[in-house]
């Protein structure tokens, strides 16, 4: 399933950008009474949804998270003093 863009022909100063999804081949906006009976649009899929919800940061690094040993104790907090030599503050 899409969610959907409809981006309106003939647009002045004003931008207006509608959202919606597709009903049985039919898309619907979340704001139904937002356009008048004939306004021309442009629809422009967003991003398919795959149902599944997105991982944490965590969840995806998760196999590697506390791996590294011999790290000095402060390492996560002067992380740059150690890559690049930095003075400590």
């Amino acid at each position: 399933m899409y969610d959907v863009v409809v981006d309106c022909y003939g647009k002045l100063e004003d931008e207006l950008m509608l959202t919606g999804h597709v009903e049985n081949g039919v898309v619907v906006l979340d704001l139904p009474s937002a356009l008048a009976d004939g306004t021309l649009v442009n629809v422009e899929p967003i991003a398919p949804h795959t149902g599944t919800p997105r991982r944490s940061l965590l969840e995806r690094l998760g196999d590697v998270v506390g791996k590294v040993e011999g790290l000095p104790p402060d390492a996560s907090q002067n992380v740059d003093r150690y890559l690049y030599g930095e003075a400590k503050p």
